[in-house]
């Protein structure tokens, strides 16, 4: 019987591992609470959290001794998302959308089994408390433009999806419910948009359009609005509105998109 084989350089998948879990805190994080979430002994993330000073890539605040992202990755990082092009594509749409609205909006891709930010743009006005940063990543089962995915999904895919996740509250309002869920989606596919009421931040709605061109999910986009403000209807026909220009973009055939 041949011998699996391992991976060179396990000690780089310890590290990023640590990174993962970096990148998914909002807060910054003990040598305990990292050691307990990536599995790793509290020698053995504090060896590789060692390493990962030194090279910029994770940051130590010396009075709590606590650990956050490094500038160093977080720099890379942006590089790589300024580059991609779906991001250049779709710029020139979501600002004419921002400022149609003066409200929040974002573009994400899908990144394995969530949503990854890879733009922003701002409102000028007085905005509940959203938590979203570009390089985050968040919940398909929960946000708008992860509903707006996961409508894009297959029956199968769909499933399996399902079967790996977890759905955990974040808010009261959050769908933990299979069934639940799976009738939303639904709805999503035959509405064209995709709405969290308050399942991610209390007092924030957010609608948002996937784009899928020939069965290919290019990314979302979303609108994010203080609930007392929210107009519906005119957030709704601003989304689809660009949508369907953004779509109409994606399948002109000199349109390139790495």
């Amino acid at each position: 019987m041949e011998e699996e084989k391992k991976p060179y350089g396990t000690v780089l998948l310890k590290a990023a591992k640590i990174i993962d879990h970096l990148s998914n805190s909002r807060e910054a994080q003990s040598l305990a609470a990292i050691a307990a979430n990536t599995g790793l002994s509290s020698p053995t993330a504090l060896k590789i959290l060692d390493t990962l000073l030194l090279i910029g890539y994770v940051e130590k605040d010396e009075q709590t001794k606590r650990f956050t992202l490094g500038s160093a990755l977080i720099r890379y990082a942006n590089n790589r998302l300024a580059n991609l092009d779906i991001i250049k594509i779709t710029d020139p749409y979501l600002r004419n959308l921002q400022a149609g609205l003066d409200e929040t909006v974002h573009l994400g891709i899908l990144d394995k089994d969530e949503v990854l930010y890879v733009n922003k743009l701002e409102t000028q006005k007085a905005i509940a408390n959203i938590n979203s940063r570009i390089g985050n990543t968040n919940h398909l089962y929960s946000s708008a433009m992860g509903k707006a995915m996961l409508a894009a999904f297959s029956d199968e895919e769909l499933a399996a999806y399902l079967d790996r996740v977890e759905l955990v509250a974040d808010t009261p309002n959050t769908i933990t419910d299979r069934d639940v869920l799976k009738e939303e989606v639904q709805k999503v596919k035959m509405l064209g948009f995709a709405t969290d009421d308050e399942e991610n931040d209390l007092d924030v709605i957010c609608i948002g359009a996937a784009l899928v061109v020939d069965n290919k999910i290019y990314g979302a986009f979303s609108v994010s609005t203080p609930k007392y403000r929210f107009e519906r209807e005119k957030t709704i026909e601003k989304v689809l509105e660009t949508k369907q220009n953004l779509l109409a973009e994606l399948s002109r055939p000199n349109t390139f998109i790495s």
